[in-house]
């Protein structure tokens, strides 16, 4: 059985993560609601593009300080702070990921999970 949060609910951590990301000034902000898609792993995505090294940096901490003042939680786990491509912050049931552009579209997570309900943060 997978884990659910004991904090806030997944709907405020991902505005709160949100927050985080247009702090520093991410482009291409997606939430990508998973609730209703089968064997999801999470209940949220909160997806965002950064240009350099240091802006994944000062976005993925932005998320950390944001997360912690408003809900007081830090991730559970942290993945790609070495190789700035791909940086995951996973509170369980939301996930953050900050991406470098050029990687995202690589990846392409919003086709990957394309049963998701997609909003676009402006």
């Amino acid at each position: 059985m997978a884990k659910k949060r004991k904090g806030a609910s997944a709907e405020k951590l991902s505005d709160v993560i949100v927050k985080g990301m247009q702090e520093k000034k991410a482009t291409d902000i997606v939430v990508m609601d998973l609730r209703k898609v089968k064997n999801a792993v999470a209940d949220f995505f909160v997806v965002c593009s950064g240009s350099s090294d240091k802006q994944l940096d000062a976005i993925a901490d932005s998320i950390d300080e944001q997360v912690f003042k408003a809900l007081k939680e830090n991730p559970w786990h942290v993945e790609g702070k070495n190789n700035k491509e791909w940086m995951l912050l996973d509170y369980i049931d939301v996930v953050a990921h900050v991406f470098r552009k050029d990687r995202r579209e690589f990846y392409a997570l919003e086709r990957l999970w394309g049963d998701a309900e997609i909003t676009e943060i402006e």
